[in-house]
C-alpha cells in the first residue's frame, strides 16, 4: 500500500505521544542498540535517541515514501527498509530494545510477529509495542459500513484487514514468549478543530486502502460520505473543538 508522508505527517505531535509514553515505559538503563520497527516519518526514532542518546539507533520502515521522509527530516538518523512480516529473522543483529509504535496492526500472524521481534532481542532486552485498537474506534465502523454499502461495494474490490488479536489473546501470547509483561491501554482525546480534521487524520491511515482504489473523483465522494457519518457520532463542544477519543494498547515484554 503507497503512503503519503506529508498527510501523516499532519498530526505528528498527536502521533507522537503515544511513542513518547511507550518509550518512557521502558526501563532498561544505558541500552546499545535499539531498532524501531515501523518508523513511519521518524518521529519516534528521534524521541528514542532523544531518550537514550548513547545507543545505536535504527528506524525501519518498509514504505519507501516514509522512509524519503524520515531521512530529509532527520539526516542524523539511520533508517534502513524492512518488511516486518518476512525481514526480522534476516538481521544479524541482537538489540537491547525493540520498539515498535502504531505498526503492527498492518502485519498478519501476530503470534509468529511477536515470538520473531523476542527473537531479535539479547537477554533481558524489552521490546515495547503500541497498537490502535481500531475496535473501539467508531471511524472503523464507520469507514467499514461506508465501503460495504451498495453505493461503494462495487467499486471496492477488498476492505481493510485488521490484523489485531484481543487483549486477553496478546496476554496469552505473551505469557508463553516472554519472561515478564505488562499490559496497558491509553485512551487520548486528542482536540480537532472540525470534522475534517478527523478525516484528514484518517487519510493518513485508515482511509489509506480505500482510497487506493479510488479515482481522485470518488475518493472525494466517498471521503465526503464519511464525513457526513462523522459529524453524526462526533459532537462539537462549547469551545467549538471536537473530542476526537483514539485508544490505544500498550505492552512491554522482557527476553
Amino acid at each position: 500500500m503507497k503512503w503519503n508522508a506529508d498527510q501523516y505527517g499532519k498530526f505528528e505531535r498527536e502521533r507522537t505521544l503515544p511513542a513518547r509514553d511507550l518509550a518512557d515505559a521502558i526501563d532498561i538503563v544505558n541500552p546499545e542498540k535499539i531498532i524501531d520497527i515501523g518508523c513511519g516519518i521518524g518521529n519516534s526514532t528521534e524521541f528514542l535517541k532523544m531518550k537514550f542518546p548513547n545507543a545505536d539507533i535504527v528506524g525501519a520502515d518498509l514504505s519507501e515514501e516514509m522512509l524519503e521522509s524520515a531521512r530529509k527530516n532527520h539526516p542524523d538518523l539511520k533508517f534502513i527498509k524492512l518488511d516486518a512480516s518476512c525481514d526480522l529473522q534476516k538481521l544479524d543483529c541482537k538489540y537491547d530494545i525493540v520498539f515498535s509504535n502504531a505498526c503492527i496492526q498492518w502485519i498478519p500472524d501476530h503470534r509468529q510477529l511477536l515470538k520473531n521481534m523476542l527473537g531479535l532481542l539479547n537477554k533481558g532486552g524489552v521490546l515495547a509495542v503500541q497498537t490502535p485498537l481500531q475496535s473501539k474506534h467508531p471511524m472503523h465502523r464507520i469507514i467499514k459500513d461506508i465501503a460495504k454499502s451498495e453505493k461503494w461495494s462495487e467499486k471496492l474490490s477488498s476492505e481493510r484487514e485488521f490484523h489485531n488479536l484481543t487483549e486477553e489473546e496478546y496476554f496469552d501470547i505473551l505469557s508463553e514468549l516472554s519472561s515478564d509483561f505488562r499490559i496497558w491501554e491509553t485512551v487520548y482525546y486528542h482536540r480537532m478543530p472540525s470534522h475534517q480534521s478527523i478525516i484528514e487524520w484518517y487519510k493518513g491511515t485508515g482511509l489509506r486502502p480505500y482510497l487506493n482504489q479510488l479515482s481522485d473523483r470518488d475518493a472525494r465522494n466517498f471521503e465526503g460520505d464519511v464525513l457526513k457519518e462523522a459529524e453524526k457520532d462526533y459532537s462539537i463542544q462549547n469551545s467549538g473543538d471536537i473530542i476526537f477519543r483514539f485508544p490505544r494498547l500498550f505492552f512491554t515484554a522482557e527476553k
